[in-house]
């Protein structure tokens, strides 16, 4: 019998070659890892929809519902997912602590910059900074590691630079919020990559380290009677518990697709989310100035050169599909 051939089913047929069961394995793998991809960055992309829903609660307080209920979701995540000694090693360690304190207070800034930009009509320059993030890894590589760039990594950083040049010189507008979001999430990015902790207990950690600050002010918004979330008002009251798993289920989706798929299909996949934020803005009637389109559209090549580059350089340095434990 040939070695493509399954075994013998009593007929004169032969059934179809057998897929090996590995190979099954890393398609499967793959395909989940493109789904689970594909709901963390859709998520993303649509949550200035979240932020607009709320946009008559003031963003601190939004952020502060955003972090306080962030806490329960990502407990019940940890212990479906078993993961409570990563947990505990991470909590009794000074050092991996502190760094999760440093890069909870940078998300925190990331975090309330993104809901403000939104909740005033910004999300164009938020979604620019998201756009920017990839590429100020690279300028931190440089300046800090002192890495070599690639002729395409210089190519698109140019680019970049260019389009922020063209809104702040033509359009007389500095993109501060972008700025901010793309250098406040580097930083986190940064000090994540140094401490040695998965992406949902780390998160878990974060908040929890930024709970008692945002449940303290929710409770004097209460007793002043500022606060939106009351009785007479269910509805909003049930909008802001539901920062919760909007900030907790994508990153856990996040997690599950970092483990399956290349380092390169994830950095490709990665600008699915400011490319919906974008064409939120649009559906929500942002000024799309002429300065603008021409910083997207440097911005956009700048993003093309950058993926192709990103897929290349890892096709070469991992020509066989890479699978992650877990």
């Amino acid at each position: 019998m040939p070695a493509w051939a399954g075994p013998y089913n009593g007929s004169n047929d032969l059934r179809r070659p057998t897929i090996p069961t590995n190979v099954q394995s890393h398609e499967r793998r793959t395909r989940d890892g493109i789904v689970t991809a594909l709901v963390a960055y859709t998520s993303w992309g649509f949550l200035p929809i979240y932020f607009k829903w709320v946009e008559a609660v003031p963003a601190l307080e939004v952020l502060a519902h955003r972090i306080v209920w962030a806490v329960p979701f990502g407990a019940v995540i940890i212990f479906a997912r078993r993961q409570w000694p990563e947990v505990r090693r991470a909590v009794s360690h000074r050092r991996t602590l502190a760094m999760l304190g440093l890069a909870a207070l940078f998300i925190a800034i990331n975090w309330l910059v993104y809901i403000s930009a939104v909740q005033r009509g910004q999300i164009f320059q938020a979604s620019l900074g998201y756009y920017i993030n990839p590429l100020m890894y690279v300028v931190i590589g440089v300046i800090v590691l002192r890495e070599k760039l690639r002729k395409p990594q210089t190519a698109a950083v140019s680019l970049a630079a260019a389009g922020v040049a063209v809104l702040t010189v033509s359009g007389g507008e500095f993109p501060v919020i972008s700025l901010t979001l793309a250098v406040s999430f580097t930083i986190y990015g940064v000090i994540r990559a140094r401490v040695v902790v998965g992406g949902m207990p780390g998160l878990f950690i974060e908040t929890l380290l930024l709970f008692p600050m945002s449940l303290a002010y929710l409770l004097w918004l209460m007793q002043s009677g500022q606060s939106w979330f009351a009785p007479d008002n269910p509805g909003m009251a049930g909008a802001l518990v539901l920062a919760g798993p909007l900030t907790v289920v994508p990153l856990l989706c996040f997690a599950l697709a970092a483990r399956r798929l290349r380092l390169s299909t994830i950095g490709i996949m990665q600008f699915i989310a400011p490319t919906l934020q974008f064409l939120v803005g649009l559906a929500y009637g942002e000024d799309l100035t002429t300065p603008h389109a021409i910083c997207f559209t440097l911005i956009w090549i700048a993003v093309f050169v950058f993926s192709w580059d990103a897929w290349r350089s890892t096709r070469v340095r991992e020509p066989l599909p890479v699978t992650r434990p877990g």
